[in-house]
């Protein structure tokens, strides 16, 4: 089998004057009016890539810390990470198991299955009503998969076109410095890509090389949008060089028994 790709351009357009996203706000409607303004007509094969942000706000995932009682387990976490007791408590919540602690920093297993940071909960870019704006913070989607599936569905409804849809967020590494986009949930298209049985350059066939396509696509993604007052949550991608299909994240969740790092 030839490793060939079907490569012509892959373009990255991130869409223009998308409001800031109040919960209840219809994402794929603000899309298709984004899209307009872009003069950007849906094809087959196009992807929507979504920044978590608006995901969760869509679905009003905000938490009021002035809400949360913190149990006597997160006045440990807190303790140890000299984080609000509060926002303990949501860690504690949004994880499965928390593996790493120092001050500043919880690494946990998310309920979703994924290794990250502070659970994903964001206080950047989030705001409440009234005068307590630092007391709000952002949850991520309860299943971004079907967040995922659920937009793509309304888009390919208004556009008669096959598509995927990519909600991403930023994450670190255990091996390398910085955060990078990463896809949390998917629809529509592969989270990886088995190239074992192609052929290289030189027709070596390749034996180990699975490539978690979803995640190169939401670095690039990511680059576009920009991490702090750039505005631009939605990319538009056109190019994508493999074939469309189903996929979902838990494509990309490295099994327990293969995390050299736990």
């Amino acid at each position: 089998m030839s490793s060939v790709k079907s490569v012509d351009k892959l373009t990255l357009t991130p869409l223009p004057n998308l409001p800031l996203i109040q919960p209840g706000d219809d994402l794929a409607g603000l899309i298709l009016s984004s899209l307009k303004q872009a003069e950007i007509t849906l094809q087959d094969g196009d992807i929507l890539v979504l920044a978590q942000k608006i995901v969760s706000k869509a679905e009003n995932r905000l938490v009021n810390l002035a809400t949360i009682t913190p149990s006597p387990a997160a006045l440990e976490v807190a303790e140890k990470t000299g984080k609000d007791p509060r926002l303990a408590e949501l860690l504690l919540r949004e994880s499965n198991e928390i593996l790493r602690m120092r001050i500043g920093t919880a690494i946990v297993e998310h309920r979703l299955g994924f290794v990250c940071a502070n659970a994903g909960i964001d206080h950047s870019n989030v705001a409440g009503d009234g005068d307590q704006a630092e007391e709000w913070v952002l949850l991520l989607p309860e299943n971004p998969d079907h967040s995922a599936a659920e937009i793509r569905a309304q888009l390919e409804k208004a556009s008669g076109k096959r598509l995927g849809v990519l909600i991403i967020d930023s994450h670190g590494r255990a091996w390398r410095l910085g955060t990078v986009g990463v896809a949390i949930g998917l629809s529509g298209l592969p989270g990886l890509i088995d190239e074992r049985g192609w052929s290289d350059l030189f027709g070596y066939t390749l034996k180990i090389t699975v490539v978690g396509v979803a995640d190169e696509l939401a670095a690039a993604a990511s680059l576009v949008m920009g991490q702090a007052a750039e505005g631009t949550p939605v990319v538009h991608v056109r190019g994508f060089p493999y074939p469309l299909r189903e996929g979902s994240l838990k494509e990309l969740l490295r099994p327990k028994e293969q995390d050299m790092f736990r």
